[in-house]
């Protein structure tokens, strides 16, 4: 089996996770979701710092579905500072067969967006601002952008084009 790593990041907010847990239903069975915020916060319990703990298991859990799992979703903030060489490494493992996204939104939308959620009673927009990081690009070739004026659906129809025509050129 030939898996494929979806990577999508972003500042807190834009909604990464949504995205991502739209993704794995429609993918289907099968489908790994590796969210930053579940391996860090949840399993782990440790700070987002430089070398913290979630670094390497988000890595490990990720390598353990290639070649098990047709669609690896790996979903976070992810600052390129901290976790940029392991998802380069990450890319690289998967042969080049990754897709990257990242979430570019102003400010202002990532505040509409949070408080939309259920999450703005843990944090506010104090924490939103304090946490952000823009233009937190990878650098790898094919990332591509996602921005204010996409749906929900839009972004979802963008990244299954893109999964469908990377397939398609094969054949």
């Amino acid at each position: 089996m030939e898996s494929k790593l979806i990577i999508i990041r972003g500042n807190s907010g834009s909604g990464k996770t949504t995205t991502a847990k739209s993704l794995q239903n429609y993918l289907g069975r099968g489908t790994l979701l590796v969210s930053q915020d579940v391996v860090r916060r949840e399993m782990l319990k440790v700070k987002d710092r430089e070398g913290n703990l979630s670094i390497d298991l988000i890595r490990q859990i990720a390598e353990y579905g290639k070649n098990k799992c047709e669609f690896v979703i790996v979903e976070g903030i992810l600052y390129k500072k901290r976790y940029g060489e392991m998802l380069k490494n990450l890319i690289q493992s998967y042969d080049q067969k990754a897709y990257v996204f990242y979430f570019d939104l102003p400010f202002e939308e990532t505040v509409l967006r949070h408080n939309s959620r259920d999450k703005r009673i843990e944090f506010g927009e104090d924490s939103l601002r304090a946490w952000w990081n823009p233009n937190d690009y990878l650098g790898v070739d094919g990332e591509t952008k996602l921005t204010s004026d996409m749906l929900q659906d839009d972004v979802l129809e963008l990244i299954l084009n893109q999964l469908q025509a990377k397939t398609d050129s094969k054949h």
